[in-house]
């Protein structure tokens, strides 16, 4: 069932805000692709600690721009391939 707020969302044309990420670029190897580490931390549900985690995302660098080692900024997008559906936005700071 759709909502009167979603039925004029979809009639203005508006899409929701994508996922955006900050990441540094761990591999550039492969032609116009970036393997990039986001790190965050976790709180354990027991004991309270916080614990560091990552997450490797495959984005997509049309003009390969980015090396390794630059903090970048990463958004959601349609599947470009297997693995890649992020591309690059921009290089926050090179290495």
């Amino acid at each position: 069932m759709v909502t009167a707020i979603e039925a004029t969302k979809k009639a203005s044309g508006e899409r929701r805000t994508r996922k955006t990420r900050v990441g540094v670029v761990a591999s550039n190897k492969s032609e116009q692709t970036l393997k990039v580490v986001c790190d965050y931390s976790v709180k354990h549900p027991k004991y309270g600690k916080y614990m560091r985690r990552r997450t490797i995302i495959h984005a997509h660098d049309a003009k390969n721009e980015a090396e390794i080692g630059d903090r970048v900024e990463v958004t959601e997008c349609r599947p470009v391939s297997k693995t890649k559906n992020w591309r690059l936005v921009r290089v926050v700071s090179r290495a």
